[in-house]
């Protein structure tokens, strides 16, 4: 019983059905979704470290349709947001300890930049991985990344930008990082950067796209 309720979650997540009332997709209108069934998958005696599993090879697939063109943006925020609707469930077994993260993800959009919807792609994603993300929102000062940095040690640090003009503002957040915490490895991403301009700042990876994020932190761990 509980396997054939991981595997309906399982496919809510991956075709993005969120919940009962979710209209999308289409041939899955009108059935349970992600969220109905992680509450009935508990319900039934699932530990919570199994569904976990389930949603990261769920979001594991995801990513990859994207990596590979087979979906695209739409798609990809509706199976996070399903992912998100599962993930409520969980976060009581997280914070009692009974469930455990692969690690901390800390990301924000970069100063001067209003931007969040990569950004905001990039957290669901990774915390569907089995990362806790701690999310700083947009416009972020240098002085709340050094911050979040030092309050969370060990954690790993993801920076935004989306325009030419607020790239630039990246390498400063990098340099004040590495100096208070020399360890913090660092990634960056946004449609203006590439590799090389993340190299030229100081930056430990760059990430095109979300699952490019969530290999270089297992990497981390590895």
């Amino acid at each position: 019983m509980n396997q054939e309720l991981l595997l309906k979650l399982s496919e809510c997540v991956e075709f993005g059905k969120i919940n009962l009332a979710s209209p999308y997709p289409p041939n899955m209108k009108g059935q349970p979704g992600a969220d109905e069934y992680t509450k009935e998958a508990l319900e039934a005696g699932a530990q919570p470290s199994e569904i976990l599993d389930e949603l990261v090879a769920a979001m594991g697939k995801v990513g990859q349709k994207f990596t590979e063109n087979k979906i695209f943006v739409p798609q990809m925020l509706l199976s996070a947001k399903a992912m998100s609707a599962a993930m409520a469930h969980l976060k009581p077994f997280f914070a009692s300890g009974a469930v455990q993260r692969k690690g901390t993800f800390i990301i924000g959009t970069v100063f001067g930049d209003l931007h969040d919807i990569g950004k905001n792609l990039v957290a669901m994603m990774v915390e569907g991985a089995g990362w806790e993300v701690i999310d700083l929102g947009i416009d972020v000062k240098i002085e709340k990344f050094v911050e979040a940095v030092q309050q969370h040690p060990g954690a790993a640090l993801g920076i935004s930008a989306l325009l030419t003009t607020t790239m630039v503002n990246i390498q400063p957040v990098i340099e004040a990082v590495k100096a208070a915490s020399p360890d913090t490895k660092i990634i960056v991403g946004g449609a203006p950067l590439s590799a090389e301009f993340a190299a030229s700042i100081g930056a430990d990876a760059y990430g095109k796209t979300p699952q490019d994020d969530i290999v270089w932190l297992d990497t981390l761990i590895a």
